[in-house]
């Protein structure tokens, strides 16, 4: 054991903030602590860190903070530096256990600092610049540099994705995977938290629960303790009324009087169950269906250029009724400008479009939540959809997380969160079938991200998305459109898959099911024509003449991958049957040929990958 707290209370001015909570560190565990906004997450950072105490408890036995030996504790917190007139070379060096600047230990320091510099963004010329030359983010970068490099015993990082691009979040995801020491993290980036943490604290009414796993394992474990403990609870109150019952019949009959009073001992000796709180987000079980089921063809374009004075992109593609598609690309790629575009805000520079017929859309951007209104959100909403029943009304903003006492805020009283997430609600409740959305969970807590996730899951219309929230992309987007340079390539698997099949290209494997744009358009187009309307296309000729060429040109590209594969098998086939017949093999000799063999079956994964997505590229174009 590392670390514990056995039995701790915090109080502030009066606010009881953690009550009685039991909390442990063991070994190197990467630690996430998870709750709502104002939990009192960063308390329990401060705490840890020794800048709180533990509030006097007559009912707690011992000092209440225990530790193995004495530790080292690093805290990265949202703040400033005290000397800005310093250079980043002068704060990062005078932090520098080893002052001797030829000593071993003084040289790794150094070429761990590099590595960290650059890794998070900067560039080596930035080393000799003052602090206050920087933002406030990237200060806060530097100070994480900083703690990264003393490596404490224990360190504490309040938001460490804040102010990072997604190319450092995952340089420093794939760090602190490699982190050597325990870590304690508060952080809203919940795929950050599924990358790195191995246990999972929710802080919720003062209280600290404990889960193993990632944070996807967390929420679904809390799921399914929420569910048993709503049983129980439901179990004794139903208990609680019959005894009641029993109770208010039998009190007045004095032959009975006794039995009565024995039922309401029974009552009294119940340790009762304390009414559950409800789950941070309530699925939507019914399918949010558009009004309008639309054309099959909801956006089409030939050699569509977008952009302002000069085109960012020149783009052919299709995308089909009930696609939910993400767009991944560096900020100035042109995606923003290409959601204005098909949402029809902005004119494009040359080449053609169209919007399918009966398609209605619902466009959000991060200046759509910046409504002012002195009314209520439930008479705001009510304003908007006059014919729903109270009943109905009250039961959507519920499902928003605009229940109760939030549904009698005033809207101009919302934060811009707030204000986002009623405004994605109007959009979702207008039954659009065609949502237009950039970065739609902008400035929301957890609670509400996963809220709109759910309901954007159940939505049966078709999206294109821009969100930097790469959870959020995870969990919606079913293919990925990534705009690199001026060229846009489509990615039909979801963004987990993306990522996974990223990694192997920039370990030399070729993304196989990566394909342009325009040539998903020629893809798409086959499948234009309805399964049931395959027999009729003997009547047409072009169509399937069309249909013959696509899949030779499948074809010409399958027969060789294949045959290449098969090759390259046969060839590691005779080389390990080769060496598993010669003596060396059998006197227990180290093969001398095995980074050979090893190179030759990272050449047939390679084959066998471009062959297997062949064959189902082959079998879409003749099914579909």
């Amino acid at each position: 054991m590392l670390y514990q707290i056995k039995n701790g209370t915090v109080t502030a001015g009066g606010n009881l903030i953690l009550s009685h909570i039991d909390f442990e560190i063991h070994g190197n565990e990467k630690i996430a602590v998870t709750g709502k906004n104002g939990a009192g997450k960063t308390t329990l950072l401060k705490l840890i860190a020794g800048e709180l105490d533990l509030d006097r408890d007559d009912k707690r036995e011992g000092p209440g903070i225990t530790y193995s030996r004495k530790l080292n504790v690093g805290y990265l917190k949202q703040q400033a530096f005290l000397n800005k007139d310093r250079t980043v070379e002068e704060e990062v060096l005078s932090a520098c256990p080893c002052h001797d600047p030829y000593a071993v230990e003084r040289f790794e320091y150094e070429r761990e600092y590099d590595r960290l510099f650059t890794g998070l963004g900067f560039s080596k010329e930035d080393k000799r610049k003052k602090l206050s030359e920087f933002s406030g983010g990237e200060q806060t970068k530097i100070a994480l540099i900083r703690h990264l490099l003393l490596k404490p015993d224990m360190l504490l990082l309040d938001e460490p994705t804040n102010h990072l691009d997604i190319e450092a979040v995952q340089w420093l995801e794939q760090y602190m995977k490699g982190y050597e020491k325990a870590v304690v993290m508060v952080s809203h980036d919940r795929f950050f938290l599924d990358q790195t943490a191995s246990i999972v604290y929710e802080l919720s009414g003062g209280k600290l629960t404990r889960y193993s796993g990632n944070y996807s394992h967390y929420r679904e474990e809390k799921e399914k303790y929420l569910k048993i403990r709503i049983k129980a609870y439901e179990k004794q109150q139903e208990e609680i009324k019959r005894l009641n019952e029993v109770i208010e019949r039998f009190k007045h009959k004095p032959s009975k009087a006794s039995f009565a009073r024995s039922k309401k001992k029974a009552i009294e000796r119940f340790e009762l169950i304390p009414k559950p709180e409800e789950g941070d987000i309530r699925p939507f079980t019914l399918p949010l269906e558009p009004e309008f089921l639309g054309s099959k063809w909801v956006f089409e374009s030939e050699h569509l250029k977008i952009g302002y004075e000069k085109p960012l992109l020149d783009m052919t593609m299709r995308i089909r009724r009930g696609q939910k598609i993400g767009i991944l690309g560096a900020n100035g790629a042109g995606k923003s400008t290409f959601l204005k575009t098909v949402a029809g805000l902005i004119p494009h520079v040359s080449g053609d479009y169209s919007i399918g017929n009966q398609i209605t859309i619902g466009y959000f951007d991060q200046h759509s939540g910046e409504i002012h209104s002195d009314k209520t959100v439930a008479e705001h909403f009510r304003d908007i959809f006059p014919s729903l029943p109270e009943k109905e009304l009250r039961s959507i903003l519920g499902a928003y997380l605009f229940g109760g006492k939030e549904a009698g805020k005033r809207v101009d009283s919302l934060s811009g969160g707030e204000k986002s997430r009623l405004v994605l609600a109007e959009l979702l409740q207008s039954r659009t079938n065609f949502l237009v959305l950039d970065e739609p969970t902008n400035h929301m807590d957890i609670r509400a991200k996963e809220t709109l996730e759910s309901a954007f899951q159940a939505y049966q219309g078709t999206m294109l998305f821009v969100s930097h929230d790469r959870y959020f992309l995870s969990r919606v987007a079913q293919s990925v459109l990534i705009f690199e340079g001026q060229s846009v390539f489509y990615y039909p698997f979801g963004y987990e898959h993306y990522l996974e099949r990223k990694s192997k290209e920039e370990n030399g494997e070729g993304m196989a099911a990566r394909v342009k744009a325009e040539e998903q358009a020629l893809i798409a187009g086959m499948r234009a024509v309805p399964r049931a309307e395959r027999h009729r296309l003997r009547e047409i000729p072009e169509e399937e003449a069309y249909l013959d060429w696509k899949l030779r040109l499948v074809m010409e590209r399958l027969l060789p991958a294949r045959e290449r594969a098969g090759e390259v098998w046969k060839r590691m086939e005779a080389m390990e049957a080769e060496w598993k017949e010669s003596e060396g093999f059998w006197n227990g000799m180290v093969w001398e040929r095995k980074e050979e063999y090893g190179r030759l079956k990272e050449e047939w994964e390679r084959a066998w990958g471009q062959w297997n997505q062949l064959c189902l590229e082959w079998y879409d174009v003749e099914n579909n």
